[in-house]
């Protein structure tokens, strides 16, 4: 059965901006739940829109079944697994909220994540313990949803969850203080005293509710697999060498690097900046002569980025924060709050790009409050950019095509 779009856009009204989203990448439904597969995830993390209008494709028993048996076990994961996966693969609404929050976590929030399922302290987590999940998400989300037409909200919960029901607060105290991201409320809700009566009702949850991509490459076929610590922190080191990989790979076109003007649309994508095309023009007034940026440097800048709550207090510390720094502070506050090295031709381009002023300095203003928008990718659709391209990278690219 595929759902008509005057449905598709109705529902709209009554969702949240995240659901929205997840709704409008989702391709597959099983029994009246949505689903994405691993190609649209990516694309959701990577893109403004779908490649093409959606229309969720009816999966049988068979096809489901077929689709979980070809998943491969946690220890033969890879940076490339989502890409290999492509549409063999169904992620739900939480599994894709959960992978959000991993995507801009430092390594050191891997722990952090492992713990909060680990609600019986063995260093191991089982399936019953990760499906708390399910019931800490949806009780979030009660908080968040649109007041209206009942039966519209619970089409809409059955799309997201796979069943109408409605179970105890997961948060029973302090209920009225709203975290402000999903992260935040696994975080206050991972007690073993907040947990107890949802890990009881684990079985329940369980049992009316179908296997995923995600369930069967963590805990096997039978479910009966427990996670452990070492392979929990490969598959979100994975995940997010991955969507950087893609990212870019979109804009490299099979070169070992990318433009120091394509970085810094990527960097300015998911923010709320809203003449961009004056950073881009300070940018390319300043780095006239195009060298490149590596996919090290590319990917140690993102683990920086993950790092960003650190540094800030790193900067404070160092009594920064209230005025600007240069490159050679930057650099250095950079290893100290986070342990990453970021090479000297990428400090100078962040600072090219962010130093409105050209000062050679950056500010709290300049540089930290607009990173702290982008940490939000995933979340949101980015604001789509107009990529104005230099005449070098034209020809570069226009080499390499021939």
């Amino acid at each position: 059965v595929t759902e008509n779009r005057s449905d598709l856009e109705d529902l709209h009204l009554y969702a949240t901006p995240r659901e929205q989203r997840f709704r409008r990448f989702a391709s597959l439904e099983f029994e009246g739940q949505l689903y994405m597969t691993p190609y649209d995830f990516i694309q959701a993390v990577t893109s403004d829109e779908p490649k093409c209008a959606k229309k969720w494709r009816s999966l049988s028993k068979q096809e489901l079944n077929q689709i979980l048996m070809e998943t491969p076990p946690v220890w033969k994961g890879s940076s490339k697994l989502f890409r290999n996966l492509n549409e063999k693969g169904v992620i739900s609404y939480t599994e894709y909220l959960f992978l959000l929050c991993i995507l801009t976590k430092p390594h050191a929030g891997f722990r952090i994540a492992f713990n909060m399922f680990d609600t019986d302290g063995n260093e191991m987590v089982d399936k019953k313990e990760f499906l708390v999940l399910q019931e800490i998400f949806r009780k979030k989300n009660e908080k968040r949803e649109k007041k209206g037409d009942e039966e519209k909200r619970a089409m809409l919960r059955l799309q997201l969850y796979g069943y109408h029901t409605s179970t105890n607060s997961v948060l029973k105290t302090g209920e009225d203080l709203v975290p402000r991201s999903y992260w935040d409320t696994l975080r206050r809700s991972t007690s073993q005293a907040l947990f107890s009566d949802l890990a009881e009702r684990a079985d329940d949850i369980s049992s009316s509710l179908s296997d995923t991509t995600l369930l069967v490459h963590f805990f096997g076929k039978k479910g009966k697999a427990e996670l452990n610590f070492e392979d929990f922190y490969r598959f979100m080191d994975n995940l997010q060498t991955e969507v950087l990989e893609i990212e870019f790979l979109s804009y490299s076109n099979g070169m070992n690097t990318i433009s120091e003007e394509d970085f810094a649309h990527i960097l300015l994508r998911y923010t709320n900046v809203e003449n961009t095309s004056s950073y881009l023009e300070n940018m390319r007034c300043r780095i006239p002569e195009e060298k490149g940026i590596t996919f090290d440097e590319f990917r140690s800048f993102f683990q920086f980025l993950n790092n960003l709550e650190d540094f800030t207090i790193a900067m404070q510390m160092y009594n920064f924060a209230s005025r600007s720094i240069g490159q050679d502070e930057f650099k250095r506050a950079v290893y100290v709050a986070t342990g990453v090295k970021l090479s000297p031709h990428l400090v100078n381009t962040v600072f090219k790009i962010f130093d409105v002023d050209r000062d050679d300095q950056l500010s709290y203003k300049e540089f930290i409050g607009i990173m702290k928008d982008r940490l939000n990718r995933g979340f949101r659709g980015y604001k789509p950019i107009q990529r104005y391209t230099t005449f070098k990278s034209c020809v570069r690219k226009e080499l390499y095509s021939r």
